[in-house]
């Protein structure tokens, strides 16, 4: 499989090689996208072995239905949302992961100052301290570009508990940006 074709026509090249069930385009697909995809189950499911599970469980997924990807769209993107998928069924089977009752009225301050002086890892690292309800919809949200409706179908909940579960996961990561300042 050539690596040094412009990118849309590798991955034009890698589709065509997966739909034909060739390894070595399997094998190359896995290799372009694996770490992308890793970082995006590591947000949902944390480092432990969830995380691996639902990117293999992914990539399997993504080759047994690449028939199926019409190639209006960005390959990545696609793989992207069968992984956020895989992730979201993995935490459904965890049962229920919303938090119920958490104080509500904390005082907070602005946090896109706070934010511009906290490294990539900084970030992450307060991301994946939140419980996994606000965790789910904070990346599905704030980081996959899902509306509230969208995430109310995906999760199964109403928009409203995706809106409140942001708005909590937010205030949460604005305590966490206050303390890091201080």
């Amino acid at each position: 499989m050539q690596t040094h074709l412009p990118s849309e026509n590798l991955e034009r090249s890698l589709v065509q090689a997966c739909k034909k069930q060739d390894r070595k385009g399997q094998h190359a697909t896995f290799n372009r996208y694996s770490g992308k995809m890793m970082a995006v189950c590591r947000r949902y499911l944390g480092n432990g072995p969830d995380a691996e599970d639902a990117l293999m469980e992914g990539f399997m997924k993504v080759f047994s239905k690449v028939e199926t990807f019409n190639e209006a769209g960005s390959f990545e993107g696609w793989i992207r949302r069968i992984v956020v998928n895989e992730c979201l069924m993995k935490i459904r089977k965890q049962g229920d992961v919303f938090t119920k009752n958490i104080e509500e009225a904390w005082d907070v301050g602005e946090p896109a100052d706070a934010l511009m002086h906290l490294r990539t890892a900084e970030i992450e690292a307060i991301i994946a301290e939140l419980p996994p309800g606000y965790r789910m919809i904070f990346n599905l949200y704030a980081i996959e570009g899902y509306s509230h409706e969208e995430i109310a179908t995906l999760v199964g909940i109403s928009s409203g508990t995706s809106k409140s579960q942001l708005s909590r996961a937010r205030t949460m990561i604005q305590q966490k940006i206050k303390v890091i300042e201080s």
